[in-house]
Formats: structure tokens, C-alpha cells, sequence
């Protein structure tokens, strides 16, 4: 089967930033008042939607978060569940507790997607300080290469899935 150059780019684009998990990423994401397309981002900047996925520092699932991350949005969310570490390896756990988060730092920072992500990757503490030396309400710098990079990755994944998915025709 042949396909149109316009037809080919598309399928690349969707298997490049698909649309995994979709009932559960559009279910929070409405839940949580986030932009669906930010939480896919986030998703497959964190895990390349892997549900086993685990990181060097001990955050496991499909938002990578971490087990003290787990047990404070535990608290925060749903404190009477019956709900342990290691069920962020089940993607609706996973994506209901990173859209929660994503929604929390969203909040903190006025709905700055360059602050929100430095902070979920590496954290309030930092954030703070850093808003304090800079004496802004959002991050205009980040002096963390890490931190940059994975504020650069969230920004192009979630402009890529705004271009892709916004423009029903893919190109």
C-alpha cells in the first residue's frame, strides 16, 4: 500500500507522540483541569509510556514518581485507599496520581508549564528557592542543566502534541 507524503508524516508523528492510556490520561486530565496533551507530554518524557518503567532514583511507572512523592499525593488525594507504592506500576494509578501532581504544580506556579515542569522534576524546595533569587512568581531561568533539558523535553513533546493532534490532519 502506498501511502501520500502527508499520510506517511502522520503515521510517524503518531507513533513518535501517540495517544497511549487514552481513556485514563483524558479522564484525569478533565478530573484534574489539565490540558490533556500536557499530561501526555509528561508521560512520555517521563516513561515513553512504559508502565514498568523505573528510574536511577527510585521513581517507578508511567509518571515516575517517587515513593515519597507517592505517599504526600496519597495523603493529599485519597488517604483512606488501599493503595500502596508499587501499584503506580497499573497505568490508571499511575496517570491519576501524576495528573494530580502535574495539577498541583500547575497551580502553584500561575499555570506556568516551564515552572510546574522544573518543579515535578525537581521539586518544590528547589523551585522555591530559585523563584526567591530570581524574585519572580516563574522560573525565567534554570540554571540546572538537567532541569533545563527536561523543561525543554515536556515544552517540545507538548507542542508537538498540540500541533499533531490540534490539526485533526497530522501535518
Amino acid at each position: 500500500m502506498m501511502y501520500s507524503a502527508s499520510e506517511y508524516r502522520r503515521r510517524i508523528q503518531h507513533t513518535i507522540y501517540p495517544l497511549k492510556y487514552s481513556e485514563y490520561v483524558e479522564k484525569y486530565a478533565d478530573e484534574f483541569g489539565l490540558d490533556p496533551y500536557l499530561l501526555y507530554a509528561f508521560i512520555r518524557t517521563e516513561s515513553s509510556f512504559e508502565p514498568d518503567a523505573v528510574s536511577t532514583a527510585g521513581a517507578i511507572g508511567l509518571t515516575q514518581i517517587t515513593e515519597e512523592t507517592f505517599s504526600w499525593i496519597k495523603l493529599m488525594l485519597c488517604p483512606k485507599e488501599d493503595i500502596v507504592f508499587e501499584d503506580l506500576y497499573n497505568p490508571e494509578t499511575s496517570i491519576r496520581f501524576g495528573a494530580y501532581y502535574i495539577s498541583r504544580c500547575m497551580n502553584r506556579y500561575s499555570g506556568s508549564v516551564d515552572t510546574a515542569a522544573a518543579a515535578y522534576h525537581s521539586g518544590w524546595g528547589t523551585v522555591d528557592k530559585l523563584l526567591e533569587r530570581q524574585g519572580t512568581e516563574t522560573l525565567t531561568e534554570f540554571p540546572y542543566t538537567q532541569m533545563r533539558n527536561y523543561v525543554y523535553k515536556i515544552n517540545k513533546a507538548y507542542t508537538s502534541y498540540q500541533e499533531i493532534y490540534l490539526n485533526k490532519e497530522g501535518v
